[in-house]
Protein backbone atom coordinates (compact mmCIF):
# COMPACT_ATOMS: atom_id res chain seq x y z
CA UNK A 1 0.00 0.00 0.00
CA UNK A 2 1.40 3.33 -0.85
CA UNK A 3 2.08 5.62 2.43
CA UNK A 4 0.09 8.28 1.17
CA UNK A 5 -1.59 10.02 -1.40
CA UNK A 6 -2.03 13.10 -2.80
CA UNK A 7 -5.36 14.60 -4.00
CA UNK A 8 -6.51 17.55 -6.01
CA UNK A 9 -9.64 19.19 -7.63
CA UNK A 10 -9.98 20.82 -11.02
CA UNK A 11 -13.05 22.90 -10.88
CA UNK A 12 -14.03 24.95 -7.97
CA UNK A 13 -18.05 25.26 -8.77
CA UNK A 14 -20.73 23.63 -7.51
CA UNK A 15 -19.28 20.20 -7.96
CA UNK A 16 -16.02 20.54 -7.45
CA UNK A 17 -16.32 21.84 -3.96
CA UNK A 18 -18.27 18.78 -3.40
CA UNK A 19 -15.58 16.37 -4.19
CA UNK A 20 -13.20 18.56 -2.12
CA UNK A 21 -14.89 17.99 1.04
CA UNK A 22 -15.95 13.90 0.22
CA UNK A 23 -11.67 13.99 -0.27
CA UNK A 24 -11.19 16.08 3.26
CA UNK A 25 -14.22 13.38 4.66
CA UNK A 26 -13.24 10.14 3.23
CA UNK A 27 -10.67 8.72 5.90
CA UNK A 28 -13.47 9.13 8.58
CA UNK A 29 -15.71 6.34 6.87
CA UNK A 30 -15.61 2.48 7.18
CA UNK A 31 -13.25 0.29 8.68
CA UNK A 32 -10.29 -0.19 6.82
CA UNK A 33 -7.67 2.33 7.22
CA UNK A 34 -6.54 4.89 4.52
CA UNK A 35 -2.93 5.66 3.59
CA UNK A 36 -2.58 9.33 4.63
CA UNK A 37 -4.78 11.47 2.19
CA UNK A 38 -2.85 14.94 1.87
CA UNK A 39 -5.46 17.58 0.69
CA UNK A 40 -2.93 19.49 -1.79
CA UNK A 41 -4.45 21.63 -4.23
CA UNK A 42 -7.75 23.09 -5.39
CA UNK A 43 -7.28 24.61 -9.32
CA UNK A 44 -9.39 26.88 -11.26
CA UNK A 45 -9.44 29.90 -13.66
CA UNK A 46 -11.31 31.62 -10.81
CA UNK A 47 -8.18 32.88 -8.51
CA UNK A 48 -10.29 34.17 -6.03
CA UNK A 49 -13.31 31.18 -6.23
CA UNK A 50 -9.93 28.69 -6.35
CA UNK A 51 -8.19 29.96 -3.24
CA UNK A 52 -11.72 30.23 -1.44
CA UNK A 53 -12.31 26.85 -1.55
CA UNK A 54 -8.91 25.69 -1.08
CA UNK A 55 -9.18 27.07 2.51
CA UNK A 56 -12.61 26.50 3.07
CA UNK A 57 -12.16 22.28 2.72
CA UNK A 58 -8.12 22.60 4.02
CA UNK A 59 -6.12 22.04 1.29
CA UNK A 60 -2.70 23.33 1.04
CA UNK A 61 -2.70 25.77 -1.87
CA UNK A 62 -4.89 26.67 -4.87
CA UNK A 63 -3.56 26.50 -8.73
CA UNK A 64 -5.53 28.96 -11.66
CA UNK A 65 -4.30 26.08 -14.26
CA UNK A 66 -5.09 22.76 -15.14
CA UNK A 67 -1.75 22.11 -16.22
CA UNK A 68 -0.32 23.28 -13.03
CA UNK A 69 -2.03 19.83 -11.42
CA UNK A 70 -0.62 17.96 -14.64
CA UNK A 71 2.65 18.86 -13.60
CA UNK A 72 2.56 18.57 -9.82
CA UNK A 73 4.95 16.24 -8.35
CA UNK A 74 2.88 15.64 -5.12
CA UNK A 75 -0.61 15.21 -6.54
CA UNK A 76 -1.70 11.38 -7.40
CA UNK A 77 -5.11 11.63 -7.57
CA UNK A 78 -7.64 14.48 -9.46
CA UNK A 79 -11.03 14.93 -9.47
CA UNK A 80 -12.03 16.78 -12.60
CA UNK A 81 -15.01 18.53 -12.25
CA UNK A 82 -15.32 21.11 -15.52
CA UNK A 83 -17.45 21.95 -18.28
CA UNK A 84 -17.93 18.58 -20.34
CA UNK A 85 -15.93 19.73 -23.46
CA UNK A 86 -12.62 20.92 -21.42
CA UNK A 87 -12.72 17.10 -20.31
CA UNK A 88 -10.44 15.53 -23.25
CA UNK A 89 -7.77 17.34 -22.83
CA UNK A 90 -7.27 17.39 -19.15
CA UNK A 91 -7.54 13.55 -18.25
CA UNK A 92 -5.64 12.90 -21.49
CA UNK A 93 -3.24 14.94 -19.73
CA UNK A 94 -3.10 13.62 -16.43
CA UNK A 95 -3.37 9.80 -17.10
CA UNK A 96 -0.25 10.84 -19.55
CA UNK A 97 1.67 12.27 -16.28
CA UNK A 98 0.65 9.40 -14.31
CA UNK A 99 -2.36 10.57 -11.90
CA UNK A 100 -5.01 8.25 -11.27
CA UNK A 101 -8.56 10.36 -12.54
CA UNK A 102 -12.05 10.75 -11.11
CA UNK A 103 -14.33 12.09 -14.02
CA UNK A 104 -17.33 14.07 -13.18
CA UNK A 105 -20.37 12.94 -15.53
CA UNK A 106 -20.91 12.70 -18.53
CA UNK A 107 -17.46 11.78 -20.05
CA UNK A 108 -17.46 14.28 -22.68
CA UNK A 109 -19.84 16.47 -25.33
CA UNK A 110 -18.30 13.94 -28.16
CA UNK A 111 -18.43 10.47 -28.68
CA UNK A 112 -15.22 10.69 -30.68
CA UNK A 113 -14.07 12.15 -27.68
CA UNK A 114 -15.32 9.78 -25.43
CA UNK A 115 -14.06 6.90 -27.45
CA UNK A 116 -10.08 8.83 -27.04
CA UNK A 117 -10.55 9.08 -23.66
CA UNK A 118 -11.22 5.16 -23.15
CA UNK A 119 -8.10 4.87 -25.43
CA UNK A 120 -6.40 6.87 -23.10
CA UNK A 121 -7.06 5.02 -19.83
CA UNK A 122 -6.90 1.97 -21.04
CA UNK A 123 -3.18 2.21 -21.83
CA UNK A 124 -2.38 4.22 -18.71
CA UNK A 125 -1.30 2.45 -15.86
CA UNK A 126 -3.33 4.53 -13.14
CA UNK A 127 -6.99 4.53 -12.37
CA UNK A 128 -9.69 6.35 -14.40
CA UNK A 129 -13.10 6.05 -13.74
CA UNK A 130 -16.60 8.00 -13.86
CA UNK A 131 -18.36 9.85 -10.99
CA UNK A 132 -21.82 8.05 -10.85
CA UNK A 133 -22.83 9.58 -7.91
CA UNK A 134 -26.03 8.66 -7.74
CA UNK A 135 -25.08 5.05 -7.48
CA UNK A 136 -24.52 5.88 -4.12
CA UNK A 137 -27.08 6.78 -2.36
CA UNK A 138 -28.19 4.35 0.18
CA UNK A 139 -32.01 4.49 -0.46
CA UNK A 140 -31.44 4.12 -4.06
CA UNK A 141 -29.07 0.93 -3.71
CA UNK A 142 -31.57 -0.43 -1.42
CA UNK A 143 -33.99 -0.06 -4.13
CA UNK A 144 -31.74 -2.15 -6.86
CA UNK A 145 -31.13 -4.94 -4.15
CA UNK A 146 -34.97 -5.54 -4.38
CA UNK A 147 -34.76 -5.53 -7.77
CA UNK A 148 -31.00 -8.10 -7.49
CA UNK A 149 -32.59 -10.61 -5.01
CA UNK A 150 -36.18 -10.78 -6.90
CA UNK A 151 -37.88 -9.31 -3.62
CA UNK A 152 -39.97 -7.36 -6.66
CA UNK A 153 -40.06 -9.92 -9.18
CA UNK A 154 -39.38 -9.78 -12.86
CA UNK A 155 -39.23 -5.99 -13.78
CA UNK A 156 -42.10 -4.61 -16.19
CA UNK A 157 -41.61 -0.72 -16.16
CA UNK A 158 -39.49 2.00 -15.01
CA UNK A 159 -40.47 5.76 -14.34
CA UNK A 160 -38.41 8.49 -14.06
CA UNK A 161 -38.33 12.51 -14.34
CA UNK A 162 -35.75 14.79 -13.31
CA UNK A 163 -37.28 18.19 -12.63
CA UNK A 164 -34.75 21.57 -12.04
CA UNK A 165 -35.33 24.77 -12.13
CA UNK A 166 -31.94 26.50 -12.84
CA UNK A 167 -32.92 27.74 -16.05
CA UNK A 168 -36.62 28.38 -15.89
CA UNK A 169 -35.84 32.54 -15.14
CA UNK A 170 -35.31 34.12 -18.76
CA UNK A 171 -32.60 36.27 -17.53
CA UNK A 172 -30.38 33.60 -16.17
CA UNK A 173 -27.32 34.06 -17.64
CA UNK A 174 -25.77 32.58 -20.64
CA UNK A 175 -22.79 30.07 -20.09
CA UNK A 176 -21.30 27.32 -21.54
CA UNK A 177 -24.26 25.03 -20.36
CA UNK A 178 -26.65 26.55 -23.31
CA UNK A 179 -24.05 25.88 -26.01
CA UNK A 180 -23.75 22.81 -28.13
CA UNK A 181 -25.98 20.07 -29.97
CA UNK A 182 -28.81 18.79 -29.71
CA UNK A 183 -28.88 16.29 -26.72
CA UNK A 184 -26.20 18.47 -24.69
CA UNK A 185 -28.65 20.21 -22.69
CA UNK A 186 -31.25 19.30 -19.90
CA UNK A 187 -30.80 15.60 -21.67
CA UNK A 188 -27.17 15.78 -20.76
CA UNK A 189 -26.85 17.93 -17.85
CA UNK A 190 -29.27 15.77 -15.51
CA UNK A 191 -30.54 13.15 -18.18
CA UNK A 192 -27.35 11.36 -17.70
CA UNK A 193 -28.20 10.79 -13.86
CA UNK A 194 -31.40 9.64 -14.47
CA UNK A 195 -30.43 7.51 -17.13
CA UNK A 196 -28.10 5.47 -14.87
CA UNK A 197 -30.36 5.03 -12.46
CA UNK A 198 -33.08 4.30 -14.65
CA UNK A 199 -30.48 1.20 -15.28
CA UNK A 200 -29.44 0.47 -11.51
CA UNK A 201 -33.35 0.19 -10.75
CA UNK A 202 -34.53 -2.16 -13.62
CA UNK A 203 -30.43 -3.93 -13.17
CA UNK A 204 -30.27 -4.05 -16.71
CA UNK A 205 -29.18 -1.62 -19.44
CA UNK A 206 -31.30 -0.21 -22.06
CA UNK A 207 -31.07 -1.67 -25.79
CA UNK A 208 -32.82 0.97 -27.63
CA UNK A 209 -34.89 4.12 -27.26
CA UNK A 210 -37.92 5.47 -28.75
CA UNK A 211 -40.28 8.38 -28.53
CA UNK A 212 -37.77 11.00 -28.28
CA UNK A 213 -38.35 14.53 -27.70
CA UNK A 214 -36.17 17.68 -27.38
CA UNK A 215 -37.55 20.97 -26.74
CA UNK A 216 -35.62 24.58 -26.27
CA UNK A 217 -38.59 26.91 -24.39
CA UNK A 218 -36.47 29.54 -23.81
CA UNK A 219 -34.33 30.46 -27.14
CA UNK A 220 -32.03 33.43 -25.89
CA UNK A 221 -30.20 34.60 -23.01
CA UNK A 222 -28.38 37.37 -21.87
CA UNK A 223 -25.06 37.61 -21.79
CA UNK A 224 -23.29 37.69 -17.85
CA UNK A 225 -21.25 40.48 -16.93
CA UNK A 226 -19.31 38.67 -14.44
CA UNK A 227 -17.74 35.06 -13.70
CA UNK A 228 -20.75 32.10 -13.63
CA UNK A 229 -20.45 29.59 -10.94
CA UNK A 230 -22.59 26.87 -10.77
CA UNK A 231 -26.02 27.66 -11.77
CA UNK A 232 -25.53 30.62 -9.92
CA UNK A 233 -26.71 34.43 -11.22
CA UNK A 234 -25.25 37.37 -12.06
CA UNK A 235 -25.90 40.78 -13.20
CA UNK A 236 -26.47 40.53 -17.21
CA UNK A 237 -26.12 42.91 -20.08
CA UNK A 238 -28.52 43.76 -22.53
CA UNK A 239 -27.11 41.58 -25.46
CA UNK A 240 -28.11 38.52 -25.71
CA UNK A 241 -26.84 35.11 -27.53
CA UNK A 242 -28.91 32.02 -28.78
CA UNK A 243 -29.71 28.68 -26.82
CA UNK A 244 -28.20 26.16 -28.67
CA UNK A 245 -29.28 22.78 -27.18
CA UNK A 246 -32.94 21.61 -25.09
CA UNK A 247 -34.41 22.84 -21.81
CA UNK A 248 -36.81 19.59 -22.19
CA UNK A 249 -36.43 16.06 -23.05
CA UNK A 250 -37.47 12.73 -23.17
CA UNK A 251 -37.67 9.24 -24.48
CA UNK A 252 -39.22 5.72 -23.51
CA UNK A 253 -36.79 2.32 -24.33
CA UNK A 254 -36.40 -1.15 -23.73
CA UNK A 255 -34.44 -2.77 -21.31
CA UNK A 256 -32.50 -6.09 -22.22
CA UNK A 257 -34.33 -7.76 -19.94
CA UNK A 258 -37.55 -6.77 -21.87
CA UNK A 259 -38.85 -3.89 -19.26
CA UNK A 260 -39.28 -0.86 -20.51
CA UNK A 261 -38.90 2.89 -19.57
CA UNK A 262 -40.52 6.35 -19.76
CA UNK A 263 -38.33 9.35 -18.84
CA UNK A 264 -38.13 12.88 -18.31
CA UNK A 265 -35.88 15.74 -17.47
CA UNK A 266 -36.61 19.73 -17.54
CA UNK A 267 -34.53 22.08 -16.53
CA UNK A 268 -36.96 24.84 -16.60
CA UNK A 269 -39.65 23.31 -13.88
CA UNK A 270 -40.31 25.86 -11.86
CA UNK A 271 -41.07 25.31 -8.67
CA UNK A 272 -39.03 22.41 -8.52
CA UNK A 273 -34.94 23.26 -7.32
CA UNK A 274 -33.85 19.42 -7.99
CA UNK A 275 -36.48 16.88 -7.98
CA UNK A 276 -35.25 13.43 -8.87
CA UNK A 277 -37.98 10.51 -8.63
CA UNK A 278 -37.43 7.03 -10.02
CA UNK A 279 -40.73 4.10 -9.60
CA UNK A 280 -39.56 0.63 -10.22
CA UNK A 281 -42.90 -2.15 -11.36
CA UNK A 282 -42.03 -5.39 -10.85
CA UNK A 283 -44.73 -8.49 -11.01
CA UNK A 284 -44.40 -8.72 -7.28
CA UNK A 285 -44.19 -5.17 -6.21
CA UNK A 286 -42.83 -2.11 -6.42
CA UNK A 287 -40.71 0.85 -4.80
CA UNK A 288 -40.21 4.47 -5.51
CA UNK A 289 -37.16 6.31 -4.55
CA UNK A 290 -37.08 10.45 -4.22
CA UNK A 291 -33.76 12.07 -3.95
CA UNK A 292 -35.57 15.28 -1.93
CA UNK A 293 -36.68 12.47 1.03
CA UNK A 294 -32.97 10.24 1.15
CA UNK A 295 -33.75 8.67 4.16
CA UNK A 296 -36.42 6.54 2.57
CA UNK A 297 -37.80 4.20 0.20
CA UNK A 298 -41.57 3.55 -0.48
CA UNK A 299 -42.12 -0.25 -1.23
CA UNK A 300 -45.20 -1.86 -2.40
CA UNK A 301 -45.43 -5.97 -2.08
CA UNK A 302 -48.01 -8.03 -3.44
CA UNK A 303 -49.72 -10.11 -0.88
CA UNK A 304 -50.88 -8.16 1.71
CA UNK A 305 -54.66 -7.66 2.83
CA UNK A 306 -56.66 -5.69 0.55
CA UNK A 307 -57.92 -3.22 3.32
CA UNK A 308 -54.41 -2.28 4.11
CA UNK A 309 -52.42 -3.13 1.14
CA UNK A 310 -50.52 0.07 0.16
CA UNK A 311 -47.05 1.23 -0.24
CA UNK A 312 -45.18 1.32 3.38
CA UNK A 313 -42.29 3.52 3.92
CA UNK A 314 -38.76 2.13 4.40
CA UNK A 315 -36.37 4.41 6.75
CA UNK A 316 -33.05 4.04 5.83
CA UNK A 317 -30.62 2.18 8.61
CA UNK A 318 -27.79 0.49 9.33
CA UNK A 319 -29.67 -2.51 7.97
CA UNK A 320 -29.02 -1.15 4.10
CA UNK A 321 -25.98 -0.10 2.00
CA UNK A 322 -23.81 2.21 2.60
CA UNK A 323 -25.29 3.17 5.84
CA UNK A 324 -23.44 1.30 8.39
CA UNK A 325 -19.89 2.83 9.44
CA UNK A 326 -20.30 5.35 6.68
CA UNK A 327 -21.63 8.18 8.46
CA UNK A 328 -20.95 8.77 12.18
CA UNK A 329 -24.14 8.59 14.17
CA UNK A 330 -25.33 5.31 11.92
CA UNK A 331 -28.03 4.39 13.88
CA UNK A 332 -31.89 3.99 12.10
CA UNK A 333 -33.68 6.61 11.17
CA UNK A 334 -31.07 9.39 11.84
CA UNK A 335 -31.47 10.32 8.31
CA UNK A 336 -28.64 10.43 5.31
CA UNK A 337 -28.02 13.23 2.13
CA UNK A 338 -26.72 13.64 -1.07
CA UNK A 339 -23.20 14.58 0.06
CA UNK A 340 -22.35 11.68 1.91
CA UNK A 341 -23.34 9.99 -1.58
CA UNK A 342 -19.70 11.77 -2.72
CA UNK A 343 -18.16 10.67 0.20
CA UNK A 344 -18.87 7.28 -0.31
CA UNK A 345 -17.77 7.60 -4.28
CA UNK A 346 -14.58 9.47 -3.07
CA UNK A 347 -13.71 6.50 -0.38
CA UNK A 348 -14.55 4.01 -3.10
CA UNK A 349 -11.55 5.44 -5.56
CA UNK A 350 -8.89 6.24 -2.78
CA UNK A 351 -9.56 2.35 -1.69
CA UNK A 352 -8.92 1.21 -5.34
CA UNK A 353 -6.04 3.90 -5.96
CA UNK A 354 -4.58 2.45 -2.23
CA UNK A 355 -4.85 -1.21 -3.48
CA UNK A 356 -7.44 -2.40 -0.93
CA UNK A 357 -9.36 -5.34 -1.63
CA UNK A 358 -12.78 -4.43 -3.26
CA UNK A 359 -15.90 -4.73 0.02
CA UNK A 360 -19.36 -5.90 -0.82
CA UNK A 361 -20.23 -2.72 1.21
CA UNK A 362 -18.57 -0.66 -1.00
CA UNK A 363 -18.29 -1.46 -4.89
CA UNK A 364 -16.07 0.01 -7.05
CA UNK A 365 -16.77 3.35 -9.41
CA UNK A 366 -17.80 2.72 -13.21
CA UNK A 367 -15.49 2.86 -15.58
CA UNK A 368 -14.83 4.98 -18.72
CA UNK A 369 -16.64 2.12 -21.16
CA UNK A 370 -19.82 2.66 -18.40
CA UNK A 371 -19.59 6.02 -19.20
CA UNK A 372 -19.53 5.92 -23.19
CA UNK A 373 -22.89 3.56 -22.84
CA UNK A 374 -24.13 6.13 -20.87
CA UNK A 375 -23.52 8.58 -23.28
CA UNK A 376 -24.54 6.40 -26.30
CA UNK A 377 -27.82 5.90 -24.73
CA UNK A 378 -28.09 9.58 -24.38
CA UNK A 379 -27.08 9.93 -28.23
CA UNK A 380 -29.58 7.44 -29.06
CA UNK A 381 -32.65 9.72 -27.60
CA UNK A 382 -31.47 12.60 -29.34
CA UNK A 383 -31.46 10.82 -32.68
CA UNK A 384 -34.48 9.31 -32.12
CA UNK A 385 -35.60 13.16 -31.06
CA UNK A 386 -34.16 14.23 -34.83
CA UNK A 387 -36.13 11.14 -36.52
CA UNK A 388 -39.81 12.31 -34.97
CA UNK A 389 -39.52 9.84 -32.31
CA UNK A 390 -38.23 6.60 -34.54
CA UNK A 391 -36.73 3.58 -32.41
CA UNK A 392 -33.29 3.93 -32.30
CA UNK A 393 -30.52 0.97 -30.94
CA UNK A 394 -27.93 2.28 -28.83
CA UNK A 395 -24.63 2.22 -30.56
CA UNK A 396 -21.89 0.32 -29.77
Amino acid sequence: MTKSIGVAVIGAGMAGKSHAAAYRSASAVYDSTLPEIRLVSIADVNAQLAEATAKRFGYERFDTSWQAIVEADDIDVVSVVVANFLHREIVEALLAAGKHVLCEKPLSDSIDDARAMIAAADNAKTIARIGFTNHRSPGFAFLNKLVADGTLGNVLNVSGYYWTDYACDPKAPMSWRYKGPAGSGALADVGSHLAYLAEFAANSEFVDVRGGILSTTIAERPLPLGAVVGHEHVEVSDEYEPVENDDVAAFSGTFANGATATLQVSRVAAGHPNTLVVEVFGDKGAATFDFRRTGEVQVYLHGDDPATAGYRTVFIGPEHPYYRGGVAMDAPGNGIGHNESFVFQARAFLEEVAGIPESESLPRNADFHDALHNMLLLDAAARSAKAGGATVEIGE
